[in-house]
């Protein structure tokens, strides 16, 4: 049974990546856009873990600092109850002390330790954010790319004559003996208006004469 989950697990994984890749192949600049948000969401869980990393300095820093105060603090007071004859509180302070002591050089250990840690996390979270501004920068000179493309394409088709079919042709055509039918149509209009107008004037000059000759 479970060899029979693990196929079809695996031929639904061939398949999604399939369809990835024929995606890609479609609509590269998507798939880019795609790589970029799973960049940042990475980034920035490594931000997180940076932030962590600075706060856990931090205590390891303050909780080491305790512990060598009070180091020295048991120290100094094992030494008075030395001096004063307190067996048992020069025992004690002792005893503080050895803990203290043990417990510094351990915390001063895990503190180096942190600390290194915190510079190999800053190391790779600079990277990361180069990365990830390199992709940026990537994506911008593909999609200059992609516009270029897309303008030559549409160019070259409004000026290339063989990729127009002949309709193309003949819409060009129709408009042009429209625009030739009624250039003559305003033509003859105007001429129509001229001859009529003259002709009026001279009907209306020859009866004038005609009055008068009467």
């Amino acid at each position: 049974m479970s060899n029979l989950f693990t196929r079809i697990k695996e031929t639904i994984t061939a398949d999604f990546h399939e369809i990835l890749d024929q995606k890609e192949q479609k609509n590269p600049i998507a798939m880019l856009n795609q790589y970029l948000r799973e960049c940042e969401q990475e980034t920035d869980k490594v931000r997180k873990l940076v932030e962590r990393q600075y706060l856990l300095k931090e205590e390891f820093t303050r909780e080491f600092k305790e512990a060598e105060h009070l180091t020295e603090k048991r120290k100094r007071q094992a030494e008075i109850a030395a001096q004063a004859g307190e067996t048992e509180l020069h025992e004690f302070a002792v005893r503080e002390h050895d803990q203290y002591q043990e417990r510094t050089v351990r915390l001063n250990e895990s503190l180096k330790e942190v600390t290194l840690q915190l510079e190999d996390l800053e190391r790779k979270y600079e990277e990361m954010k180069h990365k990830l501004k390199d992709m940026y920068i990537k994506r911008m000179e593909l999609m200059g790319r992609e516009n270029t493309a897309r303008a030559s394409h549409r160019m070259n088709k409004v000026l290339d004559s063989s990729s127009y079919s002949a309709g193309s042709y003949g819409r060009f055509d129709e408009m042009e003996n429209y625009l030739d039918r009624l250039e003559h149509q305003v033509n003859t209009g105007y001429h129509r208006n001229t001859i009529d107008g003259r002709i009026a004037q001279l009907e209306k000059e020859l009866k004038k004469e005609d009055s008068i000759a009467q």
